[in-house]
């Protein structure tokens, strides 16, 4: 069988001959990369009846999906963090266990929402400020013995500014 040029990629992971199913792999895989550039400028091809959105702004309310994505990174630390204390026996930080339990799934759904522009987002913002107030003032009681507790606490507390934002309080 004779080498097909694009085919050393298969040799070289140790093949004599590769199988057709990696030829055929790296046939559609050279297809896609020369296929992404046309796909890319076709992006808005049929939109001519649509109004003009500026994708370069990004969402409407980009700081409150930040702020809630970091509560939501920072807080499954802290979870975390606890959750390998009380798996020793501590039981310190139980409590922070369920707020930051509670604040995760609020923060995830904020995020979406806020992302979406949706017509509930301020109602959903009223409730999550008051669940990040309730994780950011048990992780304060911790912040000064764990650093995971303490950045919870500080994404809360920018998460309650960007929901006032959102909210007009």
């Amino acid at each position: 069988m004779s080498n097909a040029p694009g085919l050393e990629q298969a040799e070289a992971v140790g093949r004599e001959h590769p199988t057709r199913r990696a030829a055929l792999g790296l046939a559609l895989t050279a297809g896609a990369v020369v296929a992404a550039p046309a796909l890319a400028a076709d992006e808005h091809a049929g939109h001519g009846e649509h109004a003009h959105h500026d994708h370069a702004a990004g969402p409407k309310h980009q700081k409150l999906i930040d702020a809630a994505l970091a509560c939501v990174g920072r807080g499954e630390v802290c979870l975390d963090h606890c959750i390998q204390l009380l798996s020793a026996g501590d039981t310190s930080l139980k409590n922070c266990i369920r707020t930051v339990s509670a604040m995760l799934p609020m923060c995830g759904a904020l995020s979406r929402l806020a992302a979406l522009d949706a017509q509930r987002l301020k109602d959903v913002a009223r409730v999550c400020l008051d669940v990040c107030a309730d994780c950011e003032k048990e992780c304060r009681k911790h912040e000064d013995h764990h650093a995971a507790c303490k950045a919870c606490a500080e994404s809360c507390a920018e998460c309650i500014k960007a929901c006032k934002a959102v909210i007009g309080a």
